[in-house]
């Protein structure tokens, strides 16, 4: 766990904020104290989310399938709020790595481990699919590993066997390569059948510390889950029985849940667990982790201090929506913005918006014709490419002059070096964060500088900028983003406008999915 930086709440609604467990492309997770000295993890999404209806709808899939699930391993949910501004979910905090953390540190699990955690998670499908719900994405890094016993979390592409609608197009499949039951890769239809076979690979991963369908590539995982057989290395005896059955190709030949969770433990997954379940090394890690946690008082001249694990679980909580109020620091940094959070106050600050799917969308023609993948925990489609759209123009009329670039030291001097100031969307109603844009010589066609956007959560993401035209009064340049950014960021090229407004540039943008973002900049350093 890290301290909080100066440029991250304080607060959320109720609860104080301890230190920062982790961030992915969803958001960030923090550890978090209610006033009645409860610890939970409080995970706030990306900004830019919220201009995503598409990501709302899972959101609130998520949490409505969180709250009707309330059996044992699984992390309970407290409260939620997916309508708010910037979505936010205060959850119970539960002390444990996820198993992919404790088979990476500590390798893999002893039997009697492998045989608990196989019963406890049979035991949680069993009380997921009575309540017509599927998982979905039954896979190592949802599953925490804690002293009480294993613990299933993230419910957010799970939906109801009756249903029919998805978040994701036609002919898309969701779950994580290597762990997707070949029904879903398919394209078929879904059933509690797909988390048992997610769930046999999970154990032959547990047991091995490998994964049963191993490749460099997401093609190759899915090619090798529908049409080769698993791996098991080592595993033997009565789990590989149980792994071999559940890792069936054909949805009706796998055993139902609660027949696993019987077969493993005949007196229930409670009786493994009591006894103590996991290897010395995990129990000490946890209950040091624990200790530390439990000691934190969240103070803002108190660092949080170090923490073995990073991602603890996530369950539950969306109160009422956070509201960012932009304050700056004691000490103004470019690009930093001190943000506090309460539960009252105008709609929070958010950034710029993304479309984005469930975990890993599968685009499938017949058997695996054509794949389109994007890892994570979520996927972008269109994915970043090319510096130009044929056929793309400003979505805002263009000015009656405009003098192509067409060679080398055709930018005015007017607009080099490096330019900063606060942007805004949605017509000047949403705040964006800071942007830095740098802009160096360049003829058309060719890179001329970079746009790095830092959002209200420190989160950063960094456009590249290919010069179209330029003339004294306007610049105007496509912006896609780099290859190198994390997932929350939009990969798709869009053009952008710099125009002169007294000593600053005026920011312009045809993004729609952000907001059309704005900003008026001011010049930071000069280009050399």
């Amino acid at each position: 766990m890290q301290p909080l930086g100066a440029d991250e709440p304080a607060a959320v609604g109720p609860y104080r904020l301890l230190g920062r467990l982790g961030s992915g492309g969803m958001g960030r997770v923090y550890l978090g104290r209610s006033a009645g000295g409860r610890t939970v993890a409080v995970k706030i999404v990306h900004p830019q989310f919220a201009l995503d209806e598409e990501f709302r709808a899972r959101f609130r899939r998520e949490v409505a399938a969180a709250r009707r699930v309330g059996g044992a391993w699984t992390a309970p949910v407290l409260d939620a709020d997916p309508d708010a501004p910037v979505p936010w979910a205060a959850t119970a905090y539960a002390a444990g790595p996820s198993l992919t953390q404790a088979v990476t540190a500590h390798g893999p699990l002893p039997a009697h481990t492998v045989r608990a955690l196989g019963a406890g998670l049979a035991e949680a499908l069993a009380t997921v699919h009575a309540l017509d719900l599927v998982h979905r994405d039954v896979k190592p890094s949802n599953v925490l590993l804690t002293l009480d016993g294993p613990l299933l979390i993230d419910f957010g592409i799970a939906r109801a066997t009756e249903g029919t609608a998805s978040l994701t197009a036609t002919g898309a499949s969701v779950g994580s390569p290597g762990y997707m039951a070949p029904e879903q890769i398919l394209g078929g239809r879904i059933t509690g059948a797909a988390d048992v076979f997610s769930l046999g690979a999970v154990l032959a991963y547990a047991a091995t510390g490998n994964p049963p369908f191993p490749g460099d590539s997401s093609a190759a995982l899915l090619y090798k889950v529908v049409h080769e057989e698993p791996e098991l290395g080592s595993l033997d005896g009565e789990l590989r029985d149980i792994a071999t059955a559940c890792l069936a190709k054909d949805p009706a030949a796998r055993p139902a849940p609660a027949d696993l969770a019987h077969r493993l433990a005949p007196q229930g997954a409670a009786s493994l667990v009591t006894g103590g379940w996991l290897p010395g090394a995990l129990v000490e890690q946890v209950s040091r982790s624990a200790v530390q946690i439990l000691n934190l008082e969240g103070t803002a001249d108190a660092p949080s201090g170090p923490v073995d694990f990073s991602s603890p679980a996530l369950t539950g909580a969306f109160g009422p929506a956070p509201v960012m109020t932009p304050a700056p620091p004691p000490d103004p940094a470019p690009g930093k913005v001190s943000v506090s959070l309460a539960a009252t106050s105008a709609p929070g600050a958010t950034g710029r918006g993304r479309r984005v799917s469930c975990t890993v969308a599968l685009a499938v023609a017949g058997a695996l014709a054509a794949i389109s993948l994007g890892v994570t925990e979520w996927l972008h489609p269109g994915g970043g490419g090319g510096n130009d759209t044929a056929g793309s123009a400003p979505t805002h009329p263009a000015p009656t002059h405009s003098a192509p670039a067409d060679r080398a030291g055709a930018i005015p001097v007017r607009y080099l070096g490096t330019w900063e100031g606060k942007a805004t969307a949605l017509g000047g109603t949403l705040p964006m964060g800071t942007f830095r844009v740098t802009i160096h010589q360049a003829q058309a066609g060719k890179e001329l500088g970079t746009l790095r956007q830092t959002d209200q959560l420190g989160g950063t993401c960094v456009d590249l900028l290919t010069l179209k035209q330029v003339n004294s009064t306007r610049l105007l340049a496509t912006s896609t983003g780099a290859k190198a950014n994390h997932k929350g960021c939009d990969p798709a090229p869009h053009d952008v406008e710099l125009t002169p407004t007294g000593d600053d540039l005026t920011y312009t943008s045809t993004s729609a999915a952000e907001g059309n973002p704005e900003a008026r900049l001011s010049k930071v350093t000069a280009d050399d």
